[in-house]
């Protein structure tokens, strides 16, 4: 007790002479220099923690600014993507613009939306109905060729029976002779076949099939099928012939819907006639007219004998007229 109280004497005893006096200005440097490495043994630990919590502060500001670029690298693939797409529709777009210059009928441009569940069933669905005058029976085709027709119309959507439904059949011809066949499909949408074609037929790999136009459901003339396996059986009666589909039939998105002309050829025909007719009855007036006109020029004593006949020059145009 008593060394105890010794003790905190001398310390008070330093610590006023420390206070008031420079006499243990040396012995304090002294001892700091000696202290030094103490005093960073002891701000170690507080050190080794602003560390460390500086490494995981600074990892996650990195794995968050990895995230975000990520984030922002995905989005502009997704761009990148679209743009793609984009430039894709626009070929197909442009590719069937081109293909309704050759159309001859009148058509509409028709969207794909939706496709039937039953892959037993080969129908899509395309956002064209009655109110845009789509019926049954259309055809309808891509850029390529026929892909089927309609088979159910509502007011604003189709349904269209694609020509590969094991209950569709065409009328087909081959481009090359004009051989006539009927194309079924066969529930596979990369084949068709042909029925009845005899064993004697000339077809071979290769050639094109045409609608032929029987029926009068599809207009004659749109390529239908490219022939590309042709079986010769000398026991069987008729050739196994299979085609494949000129359209794409599991890829197109834009498709055109044809509205052939209702007249029948024979009506066609008629009123081209007529038509004619009348063109060169008006050509025939035409080159008569002028005739009196040189006469009048050259006599100049008679340029007041035409005047009375002026007025009859328009009765020949009503009489062409009435006629």
């Amino acid at each position: 007790m008593v060394r105890l109280l010794v003790l905190a004497v001398l310390a008070a005893t330093l610590m006023v002479v420390d206070a008031r006096f420079e006499v243990l200005k040396p012995v304090r440097s002294q001892l700091g220099l000696v202290l030094m490495p103490f005093y960073g043994l002891a701000d170690l630990p507080v050190r080794l923690w602003d560390g460390i919590n500086q490494q995981f502060s600074s990892r996650s500001e990195l794995l968050a600014e990895n995230e975000k670029l990520k984030a922002e690298a995905l989005l502009m693939q997704r761009h990148l993507q679209k743009l793609a797409t984009l430039t894709e529709q626009n070929v197909r777009l442009r590719e069937l613009l081109n293909s309704a210059e050759l159309v001859d009928e009148k058509v509409l441009v028709g969207e794909l939306i939706g496709v039937d569940p039953n892959p037993f069933t080969h129908r899509i669905l395309i956002d064209k109905g009655e109110r845009d005058g789509v019926f049954l029976g259309q055809p309808v085709l891509d850029a390529r060729g026929l892909m089927g027709q309609v088979v159910e119309v509502m007011p604003y959507t189709a349904r269209v029976l694609l020509l590969t439904d094991t209950t569709h059949s065409i009328p087909v011809q081959v481009n090359r002779n004009g051989l006539r066949a009927i194309a079924v499909g066969t529930g596979n949408p990369e084949r068709l076949e042909l029925r009845h074609v005899a064993d004697t037929a000339d077809i071979k790999e290769g050639d094109l099939l045409v609608s032929s136009g029987m029926g009068q459901r599809f207009p004659a003339g749109y390529p239908v099928a490219v022939v590309n396996e042709v079986i010769h059986d000398s026991g069987q009666p008729f050739s196994i012939v299979r085609a494949v589909p000129t359209a794409a039939l599991n890829r197109t998105r834009y498709m055109l819907l044809v509205f052939s002309d209702p007249r029948s050829p024979e009506q066609r025909a008629s009123e081209a006639a007529q038509a004619q007719e009348a063109h060169d009855r008006e050509l025939a007036e035409q080159a008569k007219s002028p005739a009196p006109s040189p006469a009048a020029g050259t006599v100049p004593g008679a340029a007041s004998a035409p005047a009375p006949s002026a007025p009859s020059r328009p009765a020949p145009a009503g009489a062409g007229g009435a006629r």
